[in-house]
């Protein structure tokens, strides 16, 4: 390998090239990354009609029926992290291990949801009159 002056080779150079162009790549995607969603505040108040459990990539059970007035509960259970967020921003829950979040549904409508850091933890609640 040829050396310069200051006894730096060229693998090094583009050792460091290729660094900084990955650092800058991790910075760019981080800015690309989506803004969490306000959170709203659970309803432990009411008493659930149905119980969803979110697992380790999946809701069970994934779509529920119940009445307008009608409470949900979600309860968050093994090692990784969890939320609800439903695509209207309706009930949004906390991003948390081993938790639960209640949400009265007081209208009727078809409220589909998911898990923001696994999309395809996907769920539905339909709500009648």
């Amino acid at each position: 390998m040829v050396n310069n002056i200051h006894g730096t080779t060229r693998r090094s150079v583009l050792a460091g090239v290729a660094g900084a162009l990955g650092i800058a790549a991790v910075i760019a995607l981080a800015g690309c990354a989506a803004p969490r969603p306000v959170l709203v505040p659970s309803d432990d108040d009411a008493t659930p009609v149905v119980t969803v459990r979110a697992y380790d990539n999946y809701y069970e059970p994934a779509e529920v029926e119940i009445k307008a007035g009608e409470a949900v509960k979600w309860e968050f259970m093994g090692p990784a992290e969890h939320d609800v967020v439903s695509d209207d921003r309706s009930f949004v829950s906390e991003l948390a291990v081993k938790h639960e979040y209640t949400h009265v549904f007081d209208e009727a409508g078809d409220f589909a949801y998911l898990c923001s850091i696994h999309p395809e933890m996907r769920g539905l609640v339909k709500v009648k009159e």
